[in-house]
């Protein structure tokens, strides 16, 4: 494959900015040496890494402009479909495992009488939502497909993720930690934030809504030991998804969930605020763990009158639960 040449010629054709096409080039090398280590060769992948190629420069070119609600676009192009093939070479699926299933059925109920679903999950890295639906592919396909996920502004706006995220159903909410950057759009972000949150609202008085939210806001990341921690959950998030659930009128069901996919595709060891990061490929197998449903009223500290205090006893209760599935994963 002579990835390197077709890159180094986008770029002289100023179809490929010299950094995107760095990242994209070491994206390759890495996603080659994942496979040779999996015993697989890259020649059999020579398409979809070809097409990944295509989409990214035909972004380049044309610009895609995103909905407030972005369902996930399959045709003329299956970006779904693609998202999913070019992660499943890199995922060992013989050591996989998806945990407590027996909840996946309990929502397939929730959701055929028109209530709602949130998944309040743990964030490792970036092809997560393609991992969880590798993952469910075999079983509950169409429960996987349905999810909804609350995302930030970067995955509609990087390049290099711009072709994954046109597979996926997006609310894109703009997190805490990007929203102070720069401090002159402050504002219009929290106004972007306000419409998003108004539209989960109308989706979820609809019914029948399965939504995924990381409530820390990004990716987990290493501890000074090197062992990957699950992020704390902000309260505000999990106050201003509970709240919205409760004014559409709707029963909704919350449960945690936890996700060990950290290797696939590992985040920069700190946080970036600009596009363009690095992506280093590995062969890994990946673990899923979803939690019995939360109790949101009922838990350690909700006696207390204090409501900042009584949000915060709520997001460390919720945090813990997904930490308690993490650990059972070995990760």
């Amino acid at each position: 494959m002579e990835f390197k040449k077709i890159i180094d010629r986008h770029v002289v054709e100023g179809k490929l900015p010299k950094k995107l096409g760095h990242c994209l080039q070491k994206f390759f090398d890495s996603y080659k040496e994942a496979l040779e280590e999996n015993n697989d060769n890259i020649a059999n992948h020579e398409a979809i890494l070809n097409q990944f190629l295509d989409l990214v420069v035909a972004e380049l070119q044309h610009p895609s402009k995103f909905e407030a609600y972005h369902q996930r676009i399959t045709t003329p192009v299956d970006y779904y479909q693609f998202g999913l093939d070019l992660i499943r070479p890199l995922v060992k699926f013989e050591e996989s495992q998806v945990y407590h299933t027996e909840q996946l059925d309990k929502m397939i109920g929730q959701l055929a009488k028109g209530e709602n679903v949130i998944l309040l999950a743990n964030h490792q890295t970036e092809p997560d939502p393609q991992a969880i639906a590798l993952l469910l592919e075999k079983n509950y396909s169409s429960l996987a497909k349905s999810i909804i996920l609350i995302a930030g502004n970067r995955v509609i706006s990087d390049p290099l993720a711009i072709p994954f995220s046109k597979g996926c159903n997006l609310i894109c909410i703009f997190s805490k930690r990007h929203i102070e950057n720069p401090p002159e759009k402050k504002s219009v972000k929290l106004l972007h934030n306000k419409k998003a949150m108004h539209l989960l609202g109308s989706l979820l008085a609809e019914g029948g809504k399965i939504i995924y939210v990381a409530p820390s806001g990004g990716r987990d990341r290493p501890n000074k030991q090197g062992k990957v921690e699950v992020s704390h959950f902000d309260p505000q998030s999990i106050e201003m998804f509970r709240l919205v659930a409760k004014q559409s009128q709707r029963p909704c069901h919350f449960y945690p969930l936890a996700l060990a996919t950290y290797s696939l595709l590992p985040p920069p060891s700190s946080i970036e605020t600009e596009l363009g990061e690095h992506r280093h490929a590995q062969c890994t197998p990946l673990y899923l763990s979803f939690g019995k449903e939360i109790d949101m009223d009922n838990f350690p500290g909700s006696q207390c009158s204090d409501k900042h205090e009584l949000r915060k006893n709520r997001a460390e209760h919720i945090w813990k639960l997904v930490v308690n599935e993490y650990e059972r994963l070995g990760a």
